[in-house]
């Protein structure tokens, strides 16, 4: 071979040798990588070829497809009563993604998950199309509707949990939005996606409430505060308190006093709960401390970034912060944020004996052939009281039902812990208070099935009608009944 062939067929197989190199480097390297690029399209065509998976309620599907017309996807996602179950499943759209349990579990439910292989195998040597496999949910779907319909044309949110096992029975947020309309990739979809983003809507409807936003956690928040000084030994529930009424707050000028004329100076503990008296509850977080107060906050599930159930809640916050500050946050004002989530666990605990157990609201993953590919185990996520001191939490909850600011909460024959909270808004409490309410209720055998937060963010009520009692505790009412119902 002469010179100038050899230095030819040299290129050549160079050239051969590096597009080998990069065949090689796209299919192992980068092929994750191209598969989930949002610019191939063909990814999108194949995940909409097929029927999706679907997410169980009580063993019934609240989603389903429906076959297209035209476009090159061939199905898309159907919701059965959307608004009611957002909050839960989030969204599948063909045009904006997913969110919530449907991203969360997209592997499972378009059949691609790597714990479905033997499922796709099956399937492509029989030559049937790929299956997705179903998401099972603890939600108990009558608690779910009593929370829904609970909240009505109020903007608020529910959250129901089983203490036992941390399982989440209803989670609600209205206003709320049915995914079904811009489940496609059509102009309507897209008119009825930018009708519910925040800029066109002041309402937000797609804001879920119950796990992702935070608010002044009001009088409720003196159920920890109440923890923290039990826990310290230096309060009891029956003894009295040296507490002034007013209290002035430390290292202040400032008085704090109390919502009418109610007996708070120097009340017990169960009766600075039944008459929710601030002038107790500032004091006992004085007493306790910024920092003690922080590490109660923290074992009932403030101040945690990864909150997962497995859709990740917003971190509810109890602040480090100076002794007056610290005074108020102990009544749940000043910088203590909350989610209607993390208000459920404060009641569950304490419903618990103390034990507070991690929220889920995901049971199972199941196969296309039914077979449980995951299965949760409920797990402890801490132990904020002592039994015994959650034992008086609870008898101060239950006179608060039985004989104070919760009775509309009381459900005859059961027994009924709950506590109301008023949460202040705005500069100088210039508009609307929070409406709240935190509860459990036990059944006939003593145990509590179920405990449950409730706000109120905004109403037509007038303003003096405004109270955790008169707005909130009929919604969780609604809750635990159709729970206690659903037991028998």
């Amino acid at each position: 071979m002469n010179k100038p062939l050899r230095r030819i067929a040299i290129f050549c197989g160079l050239l051969v040798l590096a597009l080998l190199v990069r065949d090689n480097w796209i299919q192992l390297v980068q092929a994750e990588e191209l598969k989930t690029d949002p610019k191939n399209r063909r990814v999108a065509i194949a995940r909409y070829s097929q029927p999706r998976g679907n997410i169980i309620v009580d063993g019934k599907s609240i989603t389903g497809s429906t076959e297209t017309k035209s476009g090159d996807f061939r199905y898309k996602r159907t919701y059965k009563n959307g608004p009611m179950w957002s909050p839960v499943t989030g969204y599948a759209s063909q045009a904006f993604g997913a969110n919530q349990l449907e991203a969360l579990n997209d592997g499972i439910l378009t059949g691609d998950d790597d714990r479905l292989f033997f499922n796709r195998t099956i399937d492509m040597l029989t030559g049937k199309p790929q299956k997705g496999g179903n998401v099972v949910t603890t939600l108990d779907a009558k608690a779910q509707k009593a929370a829904f319909e609970g909240l009505g044309d109020k903007k608020g949110a529910v959250a129901a949990i089983n203490p036992k096992t941390g399982a989440i029975l209803a989670l609600a947020s209205t206003p709320s939005y049915d995914p079904s309309h811009f489940a496609g990739n059509g102009g309507d979809d897209t008119k009825a996606w930018s009708k519910l983003q925040k800029n066109n809507n002041e309402d937000e409807p797609m804001l879920n409430r119950a796990l992702r936003q935070t608010y002044p956690p009001g009088s409720t928040f003196k159920v920890v505060t109440a923890a923290a000084g039990l826990e310290s030994g230096k309060y009891d529930l029956d003894k009295a308190t040296d507490s002034p009424d007013p209290y002035k707050l430390p290292d202040s000028q400032t008085k704090l006093g109390n919502e009418g004329h109610i007996p708070c100076e120097n009340a017990t503990v169960r009766n600075a709960l039944r008459f929710s008296c601030n002038t107790v509850f500032a004091k006992m977080s004085h007493t306790v401390g910024n920092g003690d107060m922080i590490k109660m906050a923290d074992k009932f599930g403030f101040n945690n970034k990864e909150l997962d159930t497995p859709v990740r809640a917003a971190e509810s916050v109890y602040p480090e912060d100076n002794k007056p500050q610290n005074a108020m946050a102990g009544i749940g004002q000043a910088s203590n944020r909350a989610t209607p989530l993390q208000m459920a666990m404060v009641a569950s605990s304490v419903a618990n004996n103390g034990s507070l157990m991690k929220p889920y609201m995901v049971d199972q993953l199941v196969a296309p052939n039914l077979n449980v590919v995951e299965q949760h185990k409920p797990t402890e996520m801490s132990q904020p009281l002592s039994s015994e001191n959650a034992q008086k939490l609870q008898q101060g909850m239950e006179t608060v039902v039985q004989k104070g600011t919760g009775t509309s909460a009381q459900i005859p024959g059961v027994t009924v812990g709950g506590k109301t909270g008023t949460a202040q808004r705005g500069e100088n409490n210039s508009e609307n208070p929070y409406a709240w309410f935190i509860s459990y209720a036990k059944d006939k055998n003593g145990e509590a099935p179920v405990a449950v937060a409730v706000v109120i963010e905004g109403s037509d009520t007038l303003r003096s009608d405004i109270a955790g009692g008169k707005l909130a505790a009929p919604v969780a009412k609604g809750v635990m009944n159709a729970v206690l119902e659903d037991q028998g």
